[in-house]
């Protein structure tokens, strides 16, 4: 007998369990995609809202590709590679500059502000450090132990505030950077690991990928092409009921398996591959699992406020990626990306322009700007204005803005993830619970994590239906 299968969550963790299964998927929301948001305008602009570029690299990443290429988007994809300026330029604002990150052998070999020593002196200490014997530590005290407590303070500070929004003080090294956790278990040497670790064979575009030296990639029509492509393979396959506008009010087990409790009524499931935000799920499992909702609730989320400004000619006093800016420089400020440098495809036509996106708050959010429930388009606009001002000297205004508010977006892996995830998978095996956890609150929040996440999850049941 056939069974049913149900995924919670349409973001792009559930898509991908979709697409790797093909069993009914429910979406809280009137579109599928999650974070990954794009805005197309007529004349050819686009501007994300959420993750804007994807590494190609490791398992995770070549993963992704296969998808791009089963979905037969490779037409689509825009490169970045290493050797372009994007990749090469990446600044950080210290001291009310902007530094260029070291690169190269040169860069490494002297001394680069913001920093006061080389850093072949930190890749020296680090080699001699010995392994760490904690069970679990926190980003900024792993970094400082191998390669010293400036690096820790300014770039790595910097570095988890761009892709986690979080502080790397309370953020798990294990967790978080699980490649420079597991090197050093591994060799005891985080950079030795890295150098010596496996790789596996690529398929056509991973190849492709690695021929062009890729950094990161995108695609022509912004990243929200990539779950519009999933959600148009399940609807022609006819494999895939599909339920959008359909929020999950409770969950049950009735013995073999769950019935979801919808606005409408009731579907009976055997099994749950639930791709829901932690809290969310908790929160639908109501007394079915009231340990593991415990579980759930204790994985926190910051919220991210994330600007795109349009402006008139070309205005960047530098070429790069971007900047990234360490808390102790400005808490409330993350980082501002220049768009317009990595992908000039998303310009505008008839004239050139320039795109830059300012991300605020995260783990600073309450603190800086208030109850995110309260807090006024117009502040966060305003505020953002006022960074590109300072930090890149445009006095100009903006020609087109847009204000995304993006709340509970990345949850936060504190120390002790890994032992909370161990629990909350031991109860559901000690309880016989038809569930799979999927999505960016338990293994990674990259795209490329998230994506793997649903993939996992839907093979880990292929054998068992």
């Amino acid at each position: 007998m056939q069974k049913t299968v149900a995924v919670l969550g349409g973001g792009i963790g559930g898509l991908s369990a979709c697409f790797h299964l093909s069993k009914m998927l429910l979406e809280g929301d009137g579109r599928f995609g999650g974070w990954l948001s794009s805005t197309r305008r007529e004349d050819g602009a686009v501007f994300e809202h959420g993750p804007r570029g994807i590494r190609p690299a490791g398992d995770v990443g070549r993963n992704t590709l296969n998808m791009v290429e089963e979905l037969g988007l490779e037409s689509e994809v825009l490169p970045v590679t290493y050797d372009h300026v994007a990749s090469k330029n990446r600044c950080l604002y210290v001291g009310g500059q902007l530094h260029k990150m070291p690169s190269g052998l040169g860069g490494v070999m002297r001394t680069v502000p913001p920093f006061s020593r080389p850093l072949v002196q930190s890749v020296l200490k680090e080699i001699l450090t010995s392994r760490g014997k904690e069970e679990d530590e926190s980003v900024h005290s792993f970094v400082s132990r191998r390669l010293g407590t400036e690096l820790a303070d300014i770039a790595i500070d910097s570095l988890c505030r761009g892709v986690f929004a979080g502080d790397c003080r309370k953020l798990s090294v294990r967790s978080c950077l699980p490649p420079l956790y597991n090197a050093e278990k591994a060799r005891g040497s985080i950079i030795l690991g890295m150098l010596l670790g496996s790789d596996v064979p690529p398929s056509t575009l991973t190849k492709r990928s690695a021929q062009e030296n890729w950094a990161q990639w995108s695609l022509k029509r912004g990243l929200q092409n990539l779950p519009e492509a999933l959600e148009e393979r399940m609807r022609n396959g006819g494999r895939v009921e599909v339920h959008r506008d359909t929020p999950v009010m409770g969950l049950s087990t009735n013995g073999t398996g769950w019935e979801i409790q919808l606005e409408d009524g009731t579907i009976k499931a055997d099994h749950i591959i639930a791709a829901l935000p932690a809290k969310a799920l908790a929160s639908a499992l109501l007394s079915a699992a009231q340990p593991l909702s415990q579980q759930l609730c204790e994985i926190a989320t910051v919220t991210v406020a994330v600007v795109n400004l349009e402006y008139e000619g070309s205005v960047l006093p530098v070429t790069g990626f971007g900047h990234l800016v360490p808390s102790s420089e400005d808490r409330g400020l993350l980082g501002v990306v220049y768009d317009s440098v990595p992908f000039p495809q998303h310009n505008r036509t008839g004239g050139p322009t320039t795109r830059l996106t300012v991300m605020m708050g995260g783990a600073w959010f309450q603190e800086v700007f208030g109850n995110p429930e309260e807090v006024t388009e117009q502040l966060l606009l305003d505020r953002a204005t006022q960074a590109v001002t300072s930090h890149l000297g445009v006095t100009t205004p903006p020609i087109w803005s847009i204000v995304a508010l993006l709340k509970d977006c990345i949850p936060q892996y504190y120390l002790g993830h890994w032992k909370r995830l161990e629990n909350m998978r031991q109860y559901i095996r000690d309880h016989n619970l038809p569930l799979s956890l999927a999505g960016s609150s338990y293994d990674g929040v990259s795209v490329n994590d998230v994506i793997f996440s649903g993939r996992t999850a839907a093979e880990g049941l292929r054998f068992s239906l």
